[in-house]
C-alpha cells in the first residue's frame, strides 16, 4: 500500500527522468517566454480560475522541463499548450530557460505588514507583491487523516509539506490547485494521461484509492504553506 501511495502521487503531474543538455542560463530569455505563459498561468506563474490552469512557480527546474518536453513530444496533450510547443518555437534551451525562471519564483502566502501611510509607501510595489501571492482555496476533507496518509506514505518523495524534489524531478504537490489535480486523477483513470507505458500496473493505481482518501490527502496539502 505504502508504494502504491507514494507512485499514485508521483503520477500526478509527473513522468520519467532524463538527463538534458548543459546550457548557459537566460534570465532575460525566462523573462520573455513567460509574458507568453502568463496568458493562462500569471505573470508571476501563480495560476489561476481556480485552478484551470496549474501554478507553476516554485515547482523543481527539471520537473517543469521534463513537462514541456513532453508537451513539446506530444507524448502529454493539452490543446492550449500544442500551439506554443514545438522544435521551433520551443527549442531546448529555450525550455532550460522558462523552467529555471519559473522555478525560482517565491510565492508568499501573505502579504508583509506594513503602514500605508507612512512617507514613501510605494503603493506599486506593494501592488506587485499582493500578485505573487499564493491563494489556493482550501479544499474539504479530513485533514488530520490526510496528513497522516502523507506523512506515512508520501513525504519521503514529495517533501515533508509536498515541496517536491528537484533531484528526483518530483513535483511539488502543497500550493497547487485541488481542481487541478482532480482533473489529473480523472485524465490517468480514462487513461487519458500515461505514466508509464512500459508498466501498465502504473496506470491502474489511482483504481486502488477511493475518492474520500484522495480527498483528504489534498484537503491537507491545501492547508501547507511555502
Amino acid at each position: 500500500m505504502q508504494k502504491l501511495v507514494i507512485r499514485f502521487l508521483v503520477t500526478l503531474t509527473c513522468a520519467s527522468t532524463s538527463p538534458l543538455h548543459a546550457y548557459e542560463y537566460d534570465v532575460d530569455n525566462g523573462e520573455e517566454i513567460n509574458e507568453v505563459c502568463a496568458g493562462c498561468h500569471g505573470e508571476f506563474g501563480q495560476g489561476g480560475k481556480e485552478g484551470e490552469y496549474p501554478r507553476l512557480a516554485g515547482q523543481p527546474m527539471d520537473f517543469l522541463a521534463l513537462q514541456l518536453h513532453l508537451f513539446r513530444d506530444r507524448k502529454r496533450l493539452n490543446l492550449p499548450m500544442a500551439q506554443y510547443m514545438d522544435e521551433r518555437q520551443m527549442p531546448d534551451d529555450d525550455i532550460q530557460d522558462i523552467s529555471r525562471y519559473l522555478a525560482e519564483i517565491t510565492l508568499k502566502t501573505r502579504l508583509s505588514a506594513v503602514d500605508t501611510e507612512a512617507p514613501g509607501f510605494d503603493a506599486y510595489a506593494r501592488l506587485l507583491e499582493s500578485k505573487k501571492l499564493m491563494q489556493i482555496p482550501r479544499a474539504e476533507g479530513d485533514t488530520g487523516k490526510g496528513g497522516k496518509t502523507y506523512r506515512k506514505e508520501c513525504a519521503s518523495c514529495h517533501g515533508r509539506t509536498g515541496e517536491g524534489d528537484n533531484k528526483k524531478a518530483v513535483p511539488m504537490l502543497s500550493g497547487q490547485y485541488t481542481n487541478y489535480l482532480w482533473r489529473q486523477v480523472e485524465k490517468y483513470r480514462n487513461k487519458i494521461r500515461i505514466h508509464d507505458p512500459s508498466d501498465p500496473e502504473e496506470d491502474e493505481l489511482l483504481n486502488d484509492f477511493s475518492n474520500e482518501e484522495l480527498q483528504d490527502i489534498f484537503a491537507w496539502l491545501s492547508t501547507m504553506d511555502d
